[in-house]
């Protein structure tokens, strides 16, 4: 190697995915309703903003999943157990963020192996791709027993978890308890991608069973289309669709229109019925689609893409900031 020339790189290693396994809830079933629960006390102290949850929210509205709560706990052992039993009794699928590192405060697998009723043991495999990912780190070399043993922490799994090696370059797994709380690490990179990867170990509703969202956009304040949105609930609430509004300050109101495209229930008395249910038995379906078309009537506006919803938001978000800024100067002088 000719001098001065920077060392090459370490190659990573890869490392094997884990076989699907059955389903774990059960055959023909899957996973309708959710819960998250973000552990942490740097969270609740404001030291660091919490970007799972919204990462998981997304992930679960995707994939036809209804999350149903959200919680925000400190690094507590008995807060940590009561919550994750309720959790866990009331939702199909549950996931854990944070407390899962080599320090005093990191003691969720702790929790969850007292939570349901299992040791803590090292897991010889996760311990095997650990040294492997860091074997050429010059303070691997250095560590002394006390600095060793919080590493290998890491790896001290309850028991009775099913570990899932979701991805060839992540040495840590995602640990599965009851068949349904799955535990991921705090570091957002790191979250986002491993749930994204253990997508095909979970089972996730028929894509029939998934939900659109349209938004309609209109320049009139919102007490003035309250009224019709309330009654648009009613009426299309036993069809599952949900109606929500939502104001940007001096711009106007996202009417947000949430459904699935075939309503298993037939309507009280639908927007429009699709022509091709025009000569079965029983009332028509709603489409969503004819939803928006009604709302855009009603309400004098139109349908817009989730790109132009961002960039309305972001429109209102840099004028905040523009009229913040002016308020301070004037303030100053």
């Amino acid at each position: 190697m000719s001098e001065g020339l920077p060392p090459l790189p370490v190659p990573r290693p890869t490392f094997s995915v884990s076989p699907i396994p059955k389903n774990p809830l059960g055959e023909e079933r899957y996973i309708r309703s959710a819960a998250c629960l973000i552990i942490g006390d740097e969270i609740l102290n404001g030291k660091t903003h919490d970007i799972n949850s919204n990462y998981f929210a997304k992930y679960c509205f995707e994939h036809g999943i209804d999350l149903k709560r959200v919680e925000v706990i400190a690094d507590d052992e008995d807060q940590i157990i009561e919550a994750s039993r309720r959790m866990v009794n009331n939702y199909d699928f549950v996931v854990t963020s944070g407390g899962v590192g080599p320090t005093h405060d990191d003691i969720t697998y702790i929790a969850l192996a007292k939570a349901f009723g299992q040791p803590l043991a090292h897991h010889p495999e996760t311990l095997a791709r650990m040294a492997q990912m860091v074997k050429h780190r010059t303070w691997i070399s250095t560590q002394t027993p006390q600095q060793r043993a919080a590493t290998e922490r890491m790896a001290e799994f309850p028991a009775g978890g099913e570990i899932i090696f979701v991805a060839k370059d992540i040495w840590v797994p995602v640990v599965r308890l009851e068949g349904k709380l799955c535990i991921f690490p705090g570091i957002p990179s790191l979250f986002q991608k491993m749930l994204n990867a253990l997508t095909p170990f979970l089972p996730l509703p028929p894509l029939a069973e998934r939900p659109t969202r349209i938004q309609v956009f209109t320049e009139q304040p919102e007490s003035m289309i309250a009224p019709y949105l309330t009654t648009l609930q009613a009426r299309l609430k036993p069809h599952g669709i949900q109606v929500g509004s939502y104001p940007v300050l001096g711009q106007g109101v996202f009417v947000s229109l949430i459904g699935r495209d075939r309503p298993s229930t037939p309507a009280a008395s639908p927007p429009q019925a699709n022509k091709e249910d025009a000569g079965n038995a029983g009332p028509p379906r709603i489409w969503l689609a004819d939803v928006a078309r009604e709302v855009e009537q009603e309400v004098g506006g139109q349908v817009v893409s989730e790109k132009e919803v961002a960039e309305r938001k972001g429109l209102y978000q840099r004028s905040v900031s523009v009229h913040v800024h002016l308020f301070s100067v004037d303030i100053s002088s």
